[in-house]
């Protein structure tokens, strides 16, 4: 089956992007090189085409309720005009898919999810929702841009005509760049300032070419999957596929703060009450190489010689200058300052349980 395509893909290689098959998609891994990137970002502001992402909607008079139902956190606790971490859970607790929802109205909810679970998260919603709903898939109708970084802000703003400088963390609104109804949303996955924008994709590369024109005296730089990897993973963001799926809760992985217990019934709510009330048997943590060595995903982790579990993301932080690595462990093992070791190319070297996130800005 043919790769899909960005609307920017021919832009990417004109700018000698690696192109890398990602969740079916022919997408940029790198383009002057992962390091820089990073650190363009971390400094400066880069700009990443994430328009392989879903875009779910849900409208109708039981948008609300149905959202409430479908995710984990609670919807109520939001205004129009704001977003929300949360995800869809199976009913035994599990992710479906961890998502941002964005509350256009109580009529009108809009929802992003990750590229490889999007047509898995559309029937999901479609079989599971229960009221005067319409469920539609609308990711073909827009491209998303992520504009990151410390100066994102002076870049974007030259764009647009609201003042992005009054809109909160998680919070969105409705703007033309470049003629083009444009949803900007204060929202990333770097840990950096930044701002995500969702458009027709006819507006992707004229909107792509403005950004970088107004960036130009920022040093913008385009920044490719790979620098969007370490990125999240020195501020602990997951992945789902790698730290989170089908076999693990929001407890377990350290997100039971978008899991609203209290706020009355959802998917998969009955199964982490129990969890809760009995406690977790493992829980995923952060640890930094002690010896020299990289630890990658899926590495044998082991504790005492005996196997406990494996990598779920590892990487060399640019930012920390370290190496990084987060891994299920078992709750007796799961303690700050705990010696493990990862199993790098048949050695056993040590490593360190250490608090996330790892990177957090001065």
């Amino acid at each position: 089956m043919a790769l899909q395509k960005t609307p920017l893909n021919a832009t990417h290689r004109e700018l000698g992007a690696r192109m890398v098959e990602f969740s079916g998609w022919d997408m940029p891994v790198q383009y002057r090189g992962t390091l820089q990137e990073h650190r363009t970002v971390r400094s400066s502001v880069g700009i990443f085409d994430v328009s392989h992402m879903g875009q779910i909607e849900i409208t109708g008079p039981d948008a609300l309720s149905v959202a409430q139902t479908l995710t984990c956190n609670d919807v109520n606790q939001i205004s129009d005009g704001q977003a929300q971490y949360s995800a869809f859970l199976y009913p035994e607790g599990t992710f479906v898919d961890d998502i941002v929802l964005y509350r256009i109205s109580a009529t009108h909810i809009f929802i992003c999810v990750n590229a490889a679970n999007k047509d898995k998260d559309v029937q999901w919603v479609l079989q599971q929702a229960d009221g005067d709903v319409e469920i539609q898939d609308n990711s073909k109708n827009y491209a998303q841009l992520a504009v990151q970084g410390p100066e994102a802000e002076t870049v974007l703003q030259s764009l647009t005509t609201v003042d992005l400088s009054s809109m909160k963390y998680y919070c969105f609104t409705q703007s033309v760049i470049e003629g083009f109804a444009t949803l900007i949303s204060r929202t990333g996955y770097t840990g950096e300032p930044g701002f995500e924008l969702y458009l027709p994709p006819e507006a992707a590369l004229p909107v792509w070419q403005r950004v970088m024109q107004a960036g130009r005296s920022r040093k913008i730089e385009p920044a490719g999957l790979a620098a969007r990897n370490t990125l999240r993973l020195e501020v602990r963001y997951p992945l789902y596929g790698n730290d989170i799926n089908d076999k693990t809760t929001p407890l377990e992985a350290g997100l039971g703060w978008i899991v609203k217990l209290d706020k009355g019934d959802f998917i998969g709510r009955t199964s982490l009450l129990q969890q809760k009330e009995t406690g977790v048997t493992r829980r995923l943590m952060g640890f930094q190489m002690l010896d020299r060595g990289i630890a990658r995903d899926h590495y044998p982790v082991l504790v005492d010689g005996f196997p406990v579990g494996e990598v779920t993301s590892g990487s060399f932080a640019p930012s920390l200058k370290r190496n990084i690595g987060l891994v299920y462990l078992p709750v007796q093992y799961a303690q700050l300052g705990h010696i493990i070791q990862v199993e790098v190319r048949g050695k056993l070297l040590r490593a360190q349980v250490v608090k996330t996130p790892f990177y957090r800005k001065d």
